[in-house]
């Protein structure tokens, strides 16, 4: 019988107490994306710890993890003398995880902490395996301490883990818990000396791991960005890292914030060679950076990078002269970028001329208002998208107002929250019209725009209108409307009515989970190419089987890249191009031990357990985002053809090749 499907035994042994009960890997996974409401589900989950099966103990302890009580840590914590190296790392990664139900609750209680910490430290003084050892380092980075003391006997674990770290995979762990450690704890404590001393330990290059230790490098910056005790010797060395990821990091930890020791000369020098770097994230990196010092230096360097061969680069020039406005040389850049609109009809032409309108609007408003009337007009709606956003430079509230009546709920979206900074509530006649709209984007816009409204008469009845219209639709991805809805009509002293409980899908089945077990995704990105994807189903199965089935539906194909960030993320699969418009069930969140590396590819949210099958992928390393958003995958190849996507792209389709 397979092992995805229920297999119960029970009875008397011979000479001895009943035997435990067994239940299958799909019983554990679907109690798990429920969220074990009900004590059966928890005792589903709580019997795959002693089936006898390695790997269904392993989804068992994972599964107590992800929901994120930390009542279960006592359950977990008996994973941890596991004899497989795998359940280890995963008992000590769900302590972490269920540790986060802290954050959702009362702050615990200090020897509720300590109980999920003693475990772990003995575990790491013992332990013969490296992946267990950084697992458990991790984890003590990233708890949620609530006294001194405990950050402080945390911090002193790390560090001395740190100093006999004799492996790859240790350093990494302690620099992956320093990072966490850093980054969570710095109001409860700031890191100590020693502990700025081990990171700037990481984050020089040796001989014998400068190719393998580049992730320990680029946490270790990352932390001493975070602490602001960056150093004139470690960005001198990390700008000449042979690693581009660290020297983009590098251009960061040049910023002002991250430092209180680097002079502006020494920043200067660092940051003018990264305009120069070979790679595009470097030279992005160190634009911007400029532009935070005021360098002397940043309306030329962004002028200069106007041409870069790279259009992500350009692009981030053409933002960066908005401040420009003294500059002939950029003022005249600009005007000539706007005014190159012959093929800006193309999907793929049009960035440069929106971009540099936006950044004339600052500059230099005369020409900017004169060549809106060309962008008001455009078939491409990002076009009037970025109109409205230079019209809300300029002041220009009539042409607002035109934009806020636009076919497109994104372009009436940005209209109408110019809108509100500029004529408050005058407008309010505008935001009860754009109530009888169906995009969720517009919709919370509008509500947001009538709180406290002078004029309950009219926005009241709408409010509820809309309300109730998006409560029968039963979308659970309408929730930012509806709370948006909500706040207006509080604020306007009527009622709201219940909160609409999310109808999260549950439909994991054997069939499917055998036929995706291992699979791969190839994205086909029109003008531009495709890129290839590694799917998780093993540590992601319900998000993996709801992607594969949109995609085989052909949900994905014609959908664009609405989001595009360089240095951090791309985002699409949205049928509104928009955060707030996806599918219409929400999915549960599977954080893992997968991190957010370059390439990796999640799921978006907008709080708890509510993705809605928007897919993002990361374009650096982001460790922020570790253990709160879900990875699903990780860009096999064509991270190339990734780097290339811009704004507005369009998913040709998806296919799943099981």
């Amino acid at each position: 019988m397979s092992s995805w499907l229920i297999v119960t035994s029970g009875g008397l042994a011979a000479q001895g107490p009943p035997a435990a009960p067994r239940v299958s890997r799909l019983a554990i996974l679907q109690a798990e994306d429920r969220r074990a409401p009900t004590p059966r589900d928890l005792a589903v989950i709580r019997a795959g710890l002693h089936g006898g099966d390695d790997q269904t103990t392993r989804i068992a302890v994972r599964a107590l993890g992800r929901l994120e009580r930390p009542s279960l840590i006592a359950d977990i914590t008996a994973a941890l003398r596991h004899p497989l190296p795998e359940v280890r790392t995963e008992a000590a990664n769900a302590i972490g995880q269920a540790a986060q139900g802290w954050r959702l609750d009362k702050p615990p209680a200090a020897a509720t902490v300590e109980a999920a910490v003693a475990p772990l430290v003995a575990r790491l003084k013992v332990d013969s395996e490296p992946d267990v050892r950084a697992t458990i380092c991790e984890t003590l980075g990233r708890l949620p301490y609530v006294t001194v003391a405990q950050a402080e006997a945390a911090e002193r674990t790390l560090v001395a883990a740190g100093a006999k770290a004799d492996t790859v995979t240790d350093r990494l762990g302690v620099a992956k818990g320093l990072e966490a450690f850093v980054r969570v704890q710095r109001k409860l404590h700031p890191p100590a000396d020693e502990t700025i001393a081990m990171l700037k330990q990481l984050a020089i290059p040796t001989s014998s791991d400068a190719a393998a230790g580049a992730r320990i490098r680029r946490l270790a910056l990352e932390a001493l960005i975070t602490a602001a005790a960056v150093d004139a010797p470690v960005v001198r060395a990390a700008a000449h890292d042979p690693d581009g990821e660290v020297r983009r990091i590098a251009m960061r930890a040049a910023a002002p914030t991250a430092t209180t020791t680097v002079s502006a000369d020494e920043a200067h020098e660092v940051l003018a060679a990264g305009t120069a770097d070979d790679s595009p994230g470097v030279r992005v990196e160190a634009l911007r950076v400029l532009r935070l010092r005021n360098d002397p230096a940043a309306c030329s360097s962004a002028l200069a990078a106007v041409v870069d061969k790279d259009l992500q680069v350009a692009l981030v020039a053409l933002d960066q002269l908005a401040p420009c406005g003294d500059s002939t040389e950029a003022v005249s850049a600009l005007e000539h970028a706007v005014l190159d609109l012959p093929h800006s009809g193309a999907p793929r032409a049009w960035h440069r001329a929106a971009h540099a309108l936006v950044a004339l609007a600052s500059a230099s408003a005369a020409p900017a208002a004169a060549t809106l009337p060309q962008f008001t007009g455009a078939r491409i709606w990002q076009m009037r998208l970025y109109a409205a956003r230079a019209a809300a430079q300029l002041g220009n509230r009539a042409l607002l107002e035109t934009l806020a009546r636009d076919e497109d709920d994104n372009v009436a979206e940005a209209a109408v929250e110019a809108l509100q900074k500029l004529a408050g509530h005058d407008a309010d006649a505008i935001y009860t019209a754009e109530l009888a709209r169906s995009g969720n984007q517009i919709l919370r816009a509008a509500a947001l725009a009538l709180v406290d409204s002078p004029h309950p008469d009219a926005a009241v009845p709408a409010l509820k209108t809309t309300l109730q219209r998006l409560v029968k639709e039963g979308r659970d991805n309408s929730h930012d409307a509806r709370d948006a809805i909500g706040r207006a009509l509080t604020s306007l002293g009527a009622s709201a009515g219940a909160a609409v409980a999310a109808k999260i899908e549950n439909d994991l089945n054997a069939d499917d989970l055998r036929h995706f077990a291992s699979p791969r995704a190839r994205v086909s990105i029109r003008d531009l190419g495709a890129f290839e994807l590694a799917l998780f189903t093993a540590q992601a199965p319900a998000t993996v089987l709801r992607f594969a089935r949109l995609a085989r539906a052909g949900y994905y194909n014609g959908l664009t890249f609405h989001r595009v960030v360089p240095n951090f993320v791309i985002q699409g699969g949205s049928p509104g191009a928009s955060e707030y418009v996806g599918d219409a069930s929400f999915m549960r969140d599977e954080v893992g031990t997968w991190p957010h590396v370059r390439g990796a590819v999640g799921i978006s949210t907008r709080g708890h357990d509510t993705g809605d099958a928007q897919i993002f992928v990361d374009l650096v390393d982001n460790p922020r985002l570790d253990h709160v958003y879900t990875v699903f995958g990780q860009v096999l190849n064509g991270i190339d053809i990734v780097d290339q996507i811009l704004e507005g792209d369009v998913i040709e389709r998806i296919e799943i090749v099981p």
